[in-house]
């Protein structure tokens, strides 16, 4: 499977994690799909198997493992039908942690990034508000300081992990004046005075909690600053890549899942004396549908390779969550039709992944948004520059 980019220990691990989720998630997905909540234990068990802790480097206490160890964490995580709770993961670990293994100092990393790789703590990132998403340097949100502490007001929205974190790294303008250069980034413990957070009710990720955050006049230690300030725009955009390369192979790894279900399910169903995968025109509709998924898998592997050898595809990456998710949300709709009724029947895994599948244009950056990011690329001969150390 994949020998260009997999090694055999790839395929070990990924084994391992395949076991690991069937035995300690699978039984709890129903339940947690009902009730919107995750058990804590799963974090401290994700924990103590070193999953949260692939991309961090040894000497923060992380395994410092090649992005495609990543990659085969992300795929599995979708293969077990729930991308409210593979949500819940990635954002705490692509997210969160990413800032504090890039941007955070000693301080920062032993208060937050160890108990995090061990499952003790959860993070979120709060960018997006509720009067703009995309348009970053358009945010309302400010902290001021104050003495030794920053004081922070505003909103944000469509927060992973919003409800049940126990940190937030967090946008916000120090220097309104400024525009993107006037905004930096802080780690806020949500459970700080002033800090509410309003669940939000979804259409899909129905396990994963996603809030709407309030902060009132929040006081934040000076030391909670990562970096320096004015520097949040640049590490927004420097993770951006990322996050949408996430969301690309997500989408890929979900497709596949759809597919593979749709193919049993076609093998075994009969009509008029033979199986429906003998029909031409369901075959070949099939054909297309896994093809497209090949081309999008291919791609973001080839994307992640790049990325893991340190190079910035901010165009590569965005082409990646453009199409993948377009992609996977068309492999979602067509393979629930493959089902027929049962596609549409709460027991099979169809509506759950056709649901889930829909945020994949939507989060991490509209494909309007990305439309418009390629075009500048394309079009206007933009440069996107990796920013200096």
């Amino acid at each position: 499977m994949q020998s260009m980019y997999f090694t055999e220990e790839h395929q070990l691990f990924r084994q391992s994690l395949k076991d690991f989720l069937h035995k300690e998630v699978v039984p709890h997905i129903e339940k947690w799909e009902a009730t919107g909540t995750i058990d804590k234990f799963i974090w401290e068990k994700f924990g103590e198997m070193g999953y949260f802790g692939l991309a961090t480097p040894e000497e923060n206490g992380g395994l410092g493992l090649d992005l495609f160890y990543t990659v085969i964490l992300l795929e599995e995580l979708q293969k077990i039908n729930s991308g409210g709770f593979a949500a819940a993961i990635w954002a705490h670990v692509y997210l969160a942690m990413t800032h504090l293994n890039k941007n955070g100092n000693d301080g920062q990393k032993e208060k937050y990034l160890s108990p995090s790789i061990n499952g003790e703590k959860i993070g979120c990132l709060g960018v997006t508000e509720p009067f703009g998403g995309s348009d970053v340097a358009g945010m309302r949100t400010t902290a001021t300081k104050q003495g030794d502490s920053y004081i922070i007001n505003g909103s944000k929205t469509f927060i992973t992990n919003g409800v049940y974190a126990d940190y937030i790294i967090l946008a916000a303008k120090t220097d309104a004046s400024k525009g993107n250069k006037g905004i930096s980034i802080f780690i806020v413990d949500l459970k700080s005075e002033g800090v509410t957070a309003n669940k939000l009710n979804k259409l899909g990720w129905r396990a994963s909690d996603t809030a709407e955050l309030a902060f009132d006049n929040v006081k934040v230690p000076a030391s909670n600053l990562m970096g320096e300030e004015g520097k949040g725009f640049t590490f927004i955009m420097e993770a951006f890549a990322l996050e949408r390369l996430i969301m690309g192979v997500n989408a890929h790894a979900r497709a596949e899942y759809a597919l593979d279900y749709a193919l049993q399910y076609m093998s075994e169903r009969e009509t008029f004396g033979k199986t429906i995968n003998q029909y031409q025109a369901l075959r070949h509709r099939l054909v297309d549908l896994y093809a497209d998924m090949d081309m999008c898998r291919q791609y973001n592997y080839s994307v992640v390779y790049k990325m893991d050898k340190g190079e910035y595809v901010v165009k590569e990456a965005t082409i990646s969550k453009l199409k993948s998710t377009k992609m996977a949300d068309e492999v979602a709709y067509d393979c629930l039709q493959f089902l027929g009724g049962y596609g549409y029947i709460e027991d099979y895994p169809m509506a759950r992944l056709l649901r889930d599948s829909r945020l994949g244009p939507i989060g991490g950056g509209t494909s309007e948004i990305l439309r418009e990011i390629i075009a500048k690329i394309v079009i206007d001969k933009k440069e996107y520059k990796a920013p200096k150390e």
